[in-house]
């Protein structure tokens, strides 16, 4: 039997937040690709949202709400790259304000009801930001990456997803 059993999964209250911020981001960003990951043949503009470590305390609700730093990744190709990766940083942090505004929700995953941003678009010049030692490759020719990150709440749904 390939994945979780049935009565693990009801177990679980609180969804990915990546899920949830991937279904948001791409009902308003259209033409854009939205991941979680980076393809091995990745083509551009990109948009890639990933969980961050959390140092300190979690101030989410263990019952109802998880509560998430979030980087989100903006890759654009020249001619127009670091124009357009910084545009596209604009209209994910307003598409992410309006969800917050508008506690948009995501059927069977929850729904957002804060969002935050807690370190400005800056321009990196590798695939991701190195927190030690180990460093990344660089981007190739011609593609421009900008970080943001945010402090997301997401509250679960009223029901749990129906299984699979």
């Amino acid at each position: 039997m390939a994945g979780l059993p049935e009565a693990v999964r009801a177990l679980a209250e609180l969804s990915p937040v990546e899920d949830v911020l991937l279904a948001v981001l791409r009902r308003k960003l259209n033409g854009i690709q939205i991941r979680s990951l980076i393809a091995a043949h990745q083509t551009f503009p990109l948009v890639v949202v990933r969980r961050a470590p959390q140092f300190g305390l979690w101030d989410g609700d263990p019952r109802f709400v998880d509560s998430a730093d979030v980087d989100i990744h903006c890759f654009a190709e020249d001619p127009d790259g670091d124009e357009d990766a910084a545009i596209l940083s604009e209209a994910v942090r307003v598409v992410l304000r309006d969800a917050a505004m508008q506690q948009a929700s995501v059927p069977g995953r929850g729904h957002i009801t804060r969002v935050e941003m807690t370190s400005a678009p800056r321009r990196a010049p590798d695939w991701a930001t190195a927190t030690g030692p180990v460093q990344y490759a660089d981007l190739p020719t011609g593609v421009v990456r900008y970080e943001t990150t945010y402090r997301i709440r997401i509250r679960r749904p009223m029901a749990r997803p129906p299984a699979h």
